[in-house]
Formats: C-alpha cells, sequence, structure tokens
C-alpha cells in the first residue's frame, strides 16, 4: 500500500512538473498595452509563465518579458514620456544636433530620387521616423541577446514573434538572432514605420499574416495550457468608396482569435477604437487587461496546478540579467557606403577612449542621423566571446543624390505661398549640398541658390555661400485692392549673398563668421495721393554687412514647438551707401526733388531667446525675448526709414504686414506662452508680448522727413490664441490675433503649413 501511495505521488509530483504555460500576445497597437495588465494579473496570483510569443506590440511587450524585466518594470518604460518619444519618432532635444541641419524652410514633403537616364523617385509614406526606435530596441536589448548567446530558447523564458517578409508573402518567426531585429520587425506597420532588412529580406509587420501566434507557440513549445491576450480584431469588410478599409483588408490577413488548441483562457478587453500610434490612454490600456485578467483568473488556476513563488522569480530575473555582459564597445563596422565614404563617417565619430559605452555611441548615432546626407543608420551590438566586447555595426543608408520638397502655406486671406526645393547631394570624404528654393505668394517671393560644404574632422567645419532674392509687396496683403488696378506703394526688394564658415560649440550650437553683399532696394510713395500714372520713389542700399553670430537650437518643431529652446546672438556691422530717387508725386522739400546719397555705418545687435518648460498633465508654459540694438541713422524720409527699420513679428499674418506701429531700429519685446493639450495631436495655444520700442520713428507731416520721438515713449500689446492640429505634413491653425496699434485690431487666419521664408539681407 505504502509503494502505491509512493508511486502515485511520484506520478503526480512529475506530471505537475510538466505542466506548462504559455502566453500569446496579439498585435493591436497602442491597445497592446493591455499586455502588460494581463501579466501583471497572471504574476500576482501566482500563475506561471513558461514561454511567451507575441506579434507587433505584442512582440514588443513579450520580447521585455523574455528579456528578464517583470511588468511593473515594463509598465514604467513603457508608461514613460521616452517611450511615447521613441513611438513618435521625436527626438530628445538633448540629441538634436543643430550643427548639421539646414535652414528650415516651409516643406510638408519631401521627395528623394535617383537619375541614371531615367528618373526614379522614392515615395516614403511611412508616417513615423524609426531612428530613436531602432537605437531603443538595441539599448535595452543587446544585452539579454547576448545573454541567451541569441538563441531565443535560452532568454529568460522562450520566446517567438512573427514578422511578414512581403516578397515571398510568408510569415517569419524568429528562434534566434538579434533581439532587437526581431522585435523590430514584427511591429514594422506598413505607412507608419520602415522596413528592416535582415538576411537579404525586407520585413514588416507579423499582423500581415499572423496576429496572433497561437499556433506557432503551440508547435513549437507545446504547452499544456496556452493563456491568450487579445487587443486586436479584423477590419471591417472593404467598402467600394472607401480606400483606407481596402488597403486594410489587402495587407493585413484575418485572424481566428478564438482558436486555441487544447485546454486555454482568452482574455478579451473592451478597447474600442483608436490610432494605432495614440499612447494617450495607455493607463486606462493595463488597468482594462489586468481587471479582466482578475475576472478570469478563477478559471485560469482550475487550469494550472503549479504556482510561483515572487522571490524566486525575482531570483531568477536577476540571474539571467546578471548573466548580461556589460556594454563595452569595442570595434565600430560601417556598412552600406564606400571605402571614401566610410572614411566621412567614421572622422565624425569621436574617439577619445578606446572603450565606448552606449552613451558615448548615442550622441555620435544622433549626430550623423541629423546630417541631411544620411537617410538612415540601422544600429547592432555583437557580444564578441572571445574579447568579451561588443562590436558596433552601422547599416548606413546614404539619401539620394537629389531631393524635392513642396510645402508653402495655405490659409484664409491673401498669405498664401507656395514652396518647391531641390537639393543635390554629394557623399564622399567630405560632403556637399547644392540647393536652389523658390517660394512664391502674392504678398513674399524669393529665390535661394546655395552650396554647403562639409568637412569632418576632431572639429569640423563648414563653408557655405548663398544667393538671395526676397520681395514683398505689402500693397497686395489686403483683398480691397486688384492687381495691377493701382501701382504698389510699398515694396521691398533684396539680392545678396552670403558667405559663411561654421563650427560647432557643442551638439545644439554653432559658431558663424561670415558676411553678406548686396543691393536693397524700396519703392514706395511718400502718401496716399497718388495714381497710376505716377512714378513711385525708390531708395537703394547697397551695402558690405560682416557678422559673427552664435545659435543654440534644439526646439521639437519648426514652427509652434512646444519642448526645447532657441537662443540666438548676433553682431553684424553694417557699411553701405544709401541713394534716394524722387517720384513723380508733388514733394513739398526740395530735399525730395533731387538725387540723395549718403553713407552709413552702423552696428546691429540681435539677441532672440525662446524656451519652453514643462508644467502639470502635458501643458508647457514658454518663455520669449527679443531685442535689437542698433546706432543706425535714419534715412532721407520717413517712408523709406521705416521700411528699413526692424519689424518685430511673432505670427503668421505679422510676417507679411506691414506693421509701422510695430518697427524700429532698436527695440525690446517679451512674451509668455501657454500650452494646453486638448487631445492627441491637438493644443490650444495662447501668446502675450509686450513690445517696447527704444525711440520710435515718427514723421514730420509737412516734408515727409523722419525723426526719433523721446526715449520710451509708449509701449504695445500683441496677443494670440490659436488652436492647431499638428499633421505629419503639417500644423493645421485657427488663430485670433490682436494688436493694440494697428488699424486692424483683431485678426483672424485659419491656415494648413508653414509661414518660413528665406533669411532677411540685414537683420
Amino acid at each position: 500500500m505504502r509503494r502505491l501511495l509512493l508511486s502515485l505521488l511520484i506520478i503526480t509530483a512529475v506530471n505537475l512538473q510538466a505542466q506548462k504555460v504559455a502566453v500569446v500576445l496579439s498585435g493591436g497597437g497602442a491597445k497592446g498595452f493591455s499586455h502588460i495588465g494581463v501579466l501583471k494579473a497572471l504574476e500576482e496570483n501566482n500563475i506561471p509563465i513558461d514561454y511567451i510569443a507575441g506579434t507587433s506590440m505584442g512582440a514588443i511587450v513579450g520580447g521585455l518579458y523574455a528579456s528578464g524585466y517583470s511588468p511593473e518594470e515594463i509598465e514604467k518604460m513603457m508608461t514613460a514620456p521616452e517611450f511615447r518619444k521613441w513611438a513618435s519618432g521625436e527626438i530628445d532635444h538633448k540629441y538634436r544636433y543643430y550643427y548639421k541641419r539646414k535652414d528650415k524652410n516651409p516643406s510638408w514633403i519631401s521627395m528623394p530620387f535617383e537619375y541614371q537616364k531615367r528618373l526614379k523617385a522614392k515615395l516614403n509614406f511611412n508616417l513615423v521616423p524609426t531612428h530613436v526606435m531602432d537605437f531603443t530596441f538595441m539599448e535595452i536589448l543587446a544585452g539579454p541577446s547576448a545573454a541567451a548567446q541569441y538563441n531565443f530558447d535560452s532568454l529568460y523564458i522562450p520566446f517567438r514573434c512573427v514578422a511578414t517578409d512581403i516578397e515571398s508573402s510568408k510569415a517569419v518567426i524568429f528562434k534566434e538572432g538579434q533581439l532587437s531585429d526581431a522585435v523590430r520587425a514584427s511591429m514594422s506597420v506598413p505607412f507608419y514605420f520602415n522596413p528592416i532588412e535582415i538576411d537579404g529580406k525586407l520585413l514588416f509587420d507579423g499582423g500581415m499574416y499572423n496576429n496572433f501566434p497561437v499556433d506557432i507557440a503551440y508547435r513549437d513549445f507545446e504547452p499544456d495550457v496556452i493563456i491568450g491576450s487579445k487587443a486586436a480584431s479584423n477590419f471591417a469588410p472593404p467598402e467600394e468608396d472607401d480606400v483606407i478599409s481596402q488597403l486594410q483588408n489587402m495587407l493585413m490577413s484575418k485572424t481566428d482569435y478564438n482558436f486555441i488548441p487544447g485546454k486555454g483562457v482568452l482574455i478579451e478587453p473592451d478597447l474600442g477604437q483608436m490610432n494605432i500610434t495614440d499612447f494617450s490612454r495607455a493607463e486606462e490600456f493595463i488597468d482594462s487587461g489586468y481587471i479582466h485578467t482578475i475576472n478570469k483568473i478563477e478559471i485560469i488556476a482550475s487550469l494550472i496546478d503549479r504556482r510561483t513563488d515572487p522571490d524566486v522569480l525575482a531570483e531568477e530575473r536577476l540571474d539571467f540579467h546578471n548573466k548580461k555582459p556589460n556594454i563595452a564597445i569595442d570595434r565600430i563596422e560601417i556598412n552600406g557606403l564606400n571605402d571614401q565614404q566610410k572614411l566621412y563617417v567614421n572622422n565624425h565619430i569621436r574617439r577619445k577612449k578606446a572603450l565606448l559605452t552606449l552613451v558615448d555611441v548615442k550622441q555620435e548615432y544622433y549626430k550623423l542621423i541629423a546630417d541631411d546626407k544620411i537617410r538612415s543608420i540601422y544600429p547592432r551590438l555583437y557580444h564578441d566571446t572571445i574579447t568579451d566586447f561588443y562590436n558596433l555595426s552601422f547599416d548606413v543608408k546614404k539619401m539620394d543624390k537629389f531631393l524635392v520638397e513642396f510645402g508653402g502655406l495655405l490659409s484664409t486671406g491673401v498669405y498664401n505661398q507656395g514652396y518647391v526645393g531641390f537639393q543635390y547631394n554629394y557623399l564622399n570624404k567630405r560632403a556637399a549640398a547644392y540647393s536652389a528654393d523658390f517660394h512664391f505668394g502674392r504678398v513674399y517671393s524669393g529665390a535661394q541658390i546655395g552650396a554647403r560644404i562639409d568637412y569632418p574632422a576632431n572639429t569640423p567645419y563648414f563653408i557655405e555661400f548663398k544667393y538671395t532674392n526676397n520681395y514683398k509687396d505689402y500693397f497686395k496683403n489686403t483683398t480691397y485692392f486688384i492687381d495691377f488696378q493701382e501701382p504698389s506703394f510699398l515694396v521691398q526688394s533684396e539680392n545678396f549673398v552670403t558667405a559663411n564658415f561654421g563650427i560647432p560649440l557643442s551638439a545644439q550650437t554653432k559658431l558663424l563668421a561670415g558676411f553678406n553683399i548686396g543691393y536693397l532696394n524700396h519703392e514706395y510713395y511718400q502718401s496716399n495721393n497718388f495714381t497710376s500714372d505716377d512714378i513711385s520713389a525708390r531708395t537703394s542700399f547697397s551695402f558690405f554687412a560682416p557678422a559673427v553670430i552664435i545659435e543654440r537650437d534644439n526646439l521639437n518643431r519648426k514652427q509652434y514647438p512646444t519642448e526645447g529652446y532657441k537662443i540666438k546672438l548676433m553682431m553684424r556691422y553694417v557699411i553701405g551707401e544709401e541713394e534716394f530717387k524722387p517720384g513723380s508725386d508733388l514733394t513739398p522739400n526740395k530735399l525730395f526733388i533731387d538725387r540723395f546719397k549718403k553713407n552709413h555705418y552702423y552696428y546691429l545687435f540681435h539677441l532672440y531667446y525662446d524656451q519652453y518648460f514643462n508644467l502639470y498633465r502635458g501643458s508647457k508654459i514658454g518663455l520669449f525675448a527679443e531685442m535689437v540694438i542698433s546706432d543706425k541713422e535714419l534715412y532721407n524720409n520717413y517712408t523709406s526709414s521705416m521700411l528699413s527699420a526692424q519689424q518685430f513679428q511673432p505670427f503668421t499674418d505679422s510676417k507679411m504686414t506691414y506693421l509701422q506701429n510695430y518697427r524700429a531700429n532698436s527695440y525690446l519685446a517679451l512674451g509668455i506662452k501657454n500650452i494646453i493639450p486638448v487631445a492627441s495631436n491637438f493644443e490650444l495655444r495662447s501668446e502675450f508680448y509686450i513690445y517696447q520700442a527704444y525711440k520710435e520713428i515718427q514723421q514730420n507731416n509737412s516734408t515727409f522727413e523722419a525723426f526719433y520721438s523721446d526715449v520710451f515713449d509708449r509701449q504695445s500689446i500683441m496677443a494670440s490664441v490659436s488652436l492647431i492640429y499638428n499633421t505629419p505634413l503639417g500644423p493645421i491653425s485657427f488663430s485670433t490675433n490682436y494688436y493694440q496699434r494697428h488699424s486692424s485690431k483683431f485678426t483672424f487666419v485659419a491656415s494648413f503649413g508653414y509661414s518660413i521664408f528665406n533669411k532677411a539681407a540685414i537683420r
């Protein structure tokens, strides 16, 4: 009898020991955060997890769990602001390398192309840049991959994930290799993230063929019990007039989420519909997964006799983390470039010590990403078991030789602008970019041709040359006039050449030394009493203006920023000759009848400051200051003095409006901004400015001469309230602006795009 009982006990113990549990996590984008709640509930109730498999977001959560991270650690990691940045492609302000950035332009889309006997354009419709994501996956998962010796069965718990090979139209199952590659491939959703190439295969999101890899977990692991977590569903049937629904059904195969072979439980939280990259409800989804798992915990517990010990789990996790080799990088390998191009990249990577850390590499990675001659860099870390160091490889894809950009501003009123830009890229042991940009609109038109040559070195530097033409016709900024029926009475044109030498002072700071040389021309009437037969007066100014500029910029957007700061200090000295030619309108003083010439010598100091700070619940506050100081003398008459003065213009419409009471040779403007997030990509933005001229430029009504007012005579206020929606192409804004001292005190502007123009000659 004793022997029989002993045998039964042994058999029971063996059966209990042999009982294995697999967890399968579906895709689902942001809704996949519910998987974290599922894992939390299972661990809290001591339910064992022996294997894990996932697709897309399920691959991310499953890969982190298989790497030895607890559900609490995964939750903390994936709900942090840093996660949202890499999921949106936003580079942290510490790594925005301003030195490499070309001047801002109003482009919406960029289209690279090659020309080798025929035109070959490359359209990139992926909405989210993956530079941050690629480095983050490598950073987090390189250690676990090395600890498992690149075998997914040797991770903290065995792991599988799925990607799609679109060439062969087959699912690819990852069992070994770089864990970061596997996870990155599995979540490469078409039109959101770029696919990656592994072993010559271009791989996309695994959900295209298997969004719930329960069959793979059952086949590879042979578990006794499967717990499935569903955060996705099949798309509705395609509709005749709905292209999106047609694409969804073309790209994504139907998945049977109810199929769980053997014993199993399906956890299916009610998560609703939302954008796959909208992470604003992450905590809510985690809670939903947790609650739905708790609701089924008795059913799950009845299927599984084994239980885990939290202390044992913690010890096992610690043991696995201790297996991870410390990341010390011995060698850097550049792939995808010729020898001369590799030299250019290697010369950019500063190696102050024999072994590099991830912190060192991260700085160099983002420095290279900022180079507009490089399209992308995919990083990988391999552990060398002989040296016990890591080898870092950069798979580099250089930018196509040709680039065309389209953009501008679509708005109510007369502020519409079009933009086309062209660039030719050259990459060898040094890099060059040759560009041509064209702006066209009713108020502003401009053209610029330029070249920039970058020289890599311990202290890199560049030289650039530009020819710029700017033309503003303020007469056309109102719909009360029809073109050509009346002569324009306020026209500014600029033609000048720029030459600059630049070096980086830090990641976000550059120093420029150079000069502008050219010719300015103003056409105007001294009064509004003119006819179409009259000839306008003209003031021209030929000049040479050397300058030293220190500029620091890590703002997160080129318009309507919410993070980072910009500081600019400029000292310019201007040498020039003013020439006045009178028009045919009546003038009361002989001063305006004869031609007039005068030499001018003056300095111009410009300080610009714009910075944003976090408040609460995503709200931001911005502080602004701009100061212009100059000892410039007044021109021959009031109108030419005003046209040549500096204008304070913080709003979209102010950049294309002649604001007489916001112009001076020296002024100070202070501002405060408040940004409140309303919904995903929506924000309410309010701005308030106080403008103070040092001395206002005033007119002698009898002679049309200009004279200065008393010092700090009076202040002016500007304010704006805007609702802004940030799209991948550009911002959509609805703005109400207030100008205290302007004929139209309130303006309303609805716009899409950017109000960004060529730089002025003397600013």
